[in-house]
């Protein structure tokens, strides 16, 4: 749902890119401009080696067009959204292990211990920059290790910030 109470697949559109890196800045870049917007998959013959795409409200193409070059973002295309798409994973998985909490997002896992809010172990992926991650969390408390989504570029550090941002949740008493 944009702010206006609408949702913002409703005659919205698609910006294509060439790789996940470019798709998640240029979500930064545009929630940091105040527009609405949301990651998802794209239709299979629109994936040009990415496998995110970021939904806008194709209304707004030109302002944003215009911030997404002032800011060097680069994109393929914007296209109209005539569906196909996929929700990016929003379902984050909880195991209870004792002295432990794991949380899984998509196939990124992250734990930490409950005492302390300390990170113990990040795993799953695949992708180039989760060992990078994983060195820079495991060790860190919840409220002083970095966001993966700031320090990643693949769609495997976007799972991690899911995770990362439930835990950090769940460590600050939320549910």
């Amino acid at each position: 749902m944009d702010n206006n109470g609408s949702n913002m697949t409703d005659g919205g559109g698609l910006i294509i890119f060439e790789d996940v890196s470019q798709a998640i800045q240029a979500e930064k870049v545009l929630r940091t401009g105040g527009y609405a917007v949301k990651l998802i998959a794209p239709p299979p013959k629109y994936r040009m080696g990415c496998d995110l795409a970021v939904v806008i409200n194709l209304v707004e193409k030109t302002g944003i067009e215009r911030l997404l070059k002032e800011k060097d973002v680069h994109f393929y295309q914007i296209i109209p959204n005539h569906g196909g798409t996929a929700e990016l994973l929003s379902v984050v998985k909880t195991t209870d292990y004792g002295k432990w909490t794991m949380i899984k997002a998509g196939n990124m896992k992250l734990a930490f211990e409950k005492e302390t809010g300390l990170i113990v172990n990040t795993s799953g992926g695949g992708c180039p920059d989760i060992p990078y991650l994983h060195a820079e969390m495991v060790g860190k408390k919840l409220t002083q290790a970095p966001k993966p989504s700031e320090l990643g570029y693949t769609l495997c550090a976007l799972m991690l910030d899911r995770a990362y941002e439930e835990a950090l949740t769940m460590w600050n008493g939320g549910n």
